[in-house]
């Protein structure tokens, strides 16, 4: 998760926190109160409709008591008006105790009950005052007990306030079931705010470990950083906007003689003037104002110690830990030695390209002899061939065996002249010409090279053993005459054996090169002559027992040289030879596997 991620969820999860602790118990003090005003109006309502009640019953009892006291001659006004006044204001109290009561159904029903008793007290309490004015007192006092027995209003107040009772219970369990509920999420609140400072209070305290912790490893990291800086044998330098000095490692100050801590030291001022370069200074500017990168810029400095400096200085802006300005990172390379290097493979390069005129003149001198040995010297070879069968001819039945062995000893030896100067060439031509590199398969040469070898023997037996050969990438001709002259040489000094055994094998080098093995069990030669083997016209035996031009293994040395590789050999006279080559494993590319 990324660190905007992070602190975007992290912001979220205090939000909500400051919700819960804060917002919460408001909440539950809102619904508290509440629910502690709607008990209050709840009582309040009650004894108002129980007020309203008792009023009535008050004014029922009051108007009777004053009916009965003008029975018994209290002729008062007051007391009439007290006998008569329930008529006016019992009606009005009962609309305002129905309006009261309109949302219960159950004491609509009682007060519509308490209406009617309230109108059947009243009409008989006026029948009973309407007797007494008209001297019937004895109806009067029986209208009064009418009233009082058919229409007992003490039940009915009764039954009202029993209702309102009731009720008043109905609702106080209501508010306690409510306060509790209140409490109980008010303790759930308290919890939660308790287990979310909890909460908060430990992740603080991680943040404030974790961050001083990385602050202690950025400490650690800065320290390592300039003990890195100071290590760092290139001279390198930090410098503000104004190319002013910030910071100097030991290499920068060595080579300056730059006080690594004194600071504002102007870089043109730095060195005696060795960084006094227009060029150069505008240049660093503008990676200062336009944010690019100076790479590679050379220049010739005289350093604190006197000598002439060749060095490549590199530069790029970089912001800086205490302000926001941006600085310049300087980095210097002493390529004194490269740069005298350089002109020191420049002058053998050009003394190489006189050597390589002169090579060609040689070549050229080699290809004309070449071309000499290869025309002029075969004119006079055909002359004396020719002229010794012309001799031979006229001479006819008359020559004599001396002559006859003289004549055939010239032919012989122009033949063999022949056969060097054609071996000579071929030896000249491995030498120059070009390698046409290609990927070789180095078993087929060889079962070439076994034909080739077998077609000239007649009447040899020869057991062959021969190891599955790689493929490899060389040259297909010049490989084709390496096999064939190892393989013939093989051939050829087994001559004497009864049965001749030739091995042919492959090993992979501690470098990965290939080395090739020609075994035989011939004549061998002696060690101490190995070095004569790779010579042209080196021989070790007879020519007269081993016939041969010397030149084969001298094309076969040149060959491998040419691909990279070496060739050399081992024996014991009687015992056999070993013939070994070595050639690198390359790839299509021409690189090492």
């Amino acid at each position: 998760m990324k660190i905007g991620d992070v602190m975007r969820w992290r912001t979220v999860g205090l939000l909500l926190a400051m919700v819960i602790i804060v917002g919460l118990p408001y909440a539950v003090t809102f619904a508290g109160l509440r629910i502690t005003q709607q008990a209050s109006g709840w009582v309040a309502h009650s004894n108002a409709v129980r007020a309203l009640a008792y009023r009535i019953a008050y004014l029922i009892r009051d108007s009777e008591s004053a009916t009965y006291r003008m029975l018994a001659g209290d002729n008062d006004e007051l007391t009439g008006k007290r006998a008569m006044r329930v008529g006016d204001e019992a009606s009005g109290l009962l609309r305002q105790l129905r309006a009261m009561t309109r949302d219960s159904p159950d004491q609509q029903a009682l007060i519509g009950a308490l209406e009617t008793g309230v109108s059947g007290h009243l009409t008989l309490m006026k029948q009973a005052i309407s007797r007494l004015q008209q001297g019937n007192q004895a109806g009067a006092r029986q209208s009064l007990r009418d009233a009082e027995d058919l229409f007992k209003m003490d039940g009915q107040i009764a039954a009202i306030m029993h209702d309102l009772d009731g009720r008043l219970r109905l609702r106080e369990a209501l508010a306690r079931q409510r306060a509790f509920e209140g409490r109980l999420v008010l303790t759930i609140t308290a919890l939660a705010q308790l287990l979310l400072l909890t909460i908060i209070v430990i992740t603080s305290e991680r943040q404030i470990g974790r961050r001083q912790l990385a602050e202690t490893r950025e400490g650690r990291a800065v320290l390592r950083s300039q003990m890195i800086l100071q290590a760092v044998r290139e001279p390198i330098a930090l410098f503000d906007e104004r190319l002013c000095s910030l910071l100097v490692n030991a290499a920068f100050s060595e080579l300056y003689a730059v006080d690594p801590e004194q600071r504002a030291q102007p870089l043109a001022e730095i060195g005696a003037g060795a960084w006094n370069d227009p060029a150069l200074l505008q240049r660093l500017h503008d990676v200062l104002l336009r944010d690019r990168e100076l790479w590679d810029y050379q220049m010739r400095q005289r350093t604190a110690d006197g000598v002439d400096r060749h060095v490549v200085v590199n530069a790029r802006r970089l912001p800086y830990q205490d302000h926001d300005l941006p600085t310049l990172l300087l980095t210097v390379s002493d390529v004194t030695a490269r740069t005298l290097a350089e002109q020191d493979v420049t002058e053998l390069n050009r003394q190489l390209e006189g050597k390589v005129a002169q090579v060609s003149d040689v070549n050229r001198e080699l290809e004309a002899f070449s071309y000499s040995v290869s025309h002029d010297l075969r004119a006079p070879l055909r002359h004396i061939t020719g002229f010794a069968k012309r001799l031979e001819q006229h001479l006819g039945e008359a020559i004599d065996d001396k002559s006859g062995r003289y004549l055939a000893t010239i032919a012989s030896s122009a033949q063999r002249m022949g056969s060097l100067i054609d071996d000579l060439l071929v030896f000249s031509r491995f030498g120059r010409g070009a390698l046409r590199l290609r990927a070789v398969d180095m078993h087929s040469l060889v079962e070439e090279a076994r034909a080739i070898a077998e077609s000239e023997l007649e009447g040899r037996r020869i057991v062959w053993s021969i190891a599955s050969l790689p493929m490899v990438i060389g040259d297909e001709n010049m490989l084709r005459t390496v096999w064939q002259n190892l393989i013939g040489n093989a051939v050829k000094y087994t001559g004497q054996c009864e049965v001749a055994r030739i091995a042919i094998s492959v090993q992979r080098a501690d470098r990965g090169d290939y080395e090739f093995t020609v075994s035989d069990n011939g004549t061998g030669f002696d060690m101490q002559y190995a070095d004569k083997l790779f010579g042209v016209f080196q021989r070790l035996h007879r020519e007269a027992d081993f016939p041969g031009s010397g030149i084969g293994l001298a094309n076969v040395r040149r060959i491998v040289l040419r691909h990279g590789g070496r060739v050399w050999a081992e024996a014991e006279p009687g015992q056999g030879a070993h013939f070994h080559f070595s050639l690198p494993a390359l790839d299509a590319a021409g690189t090492r596997t």
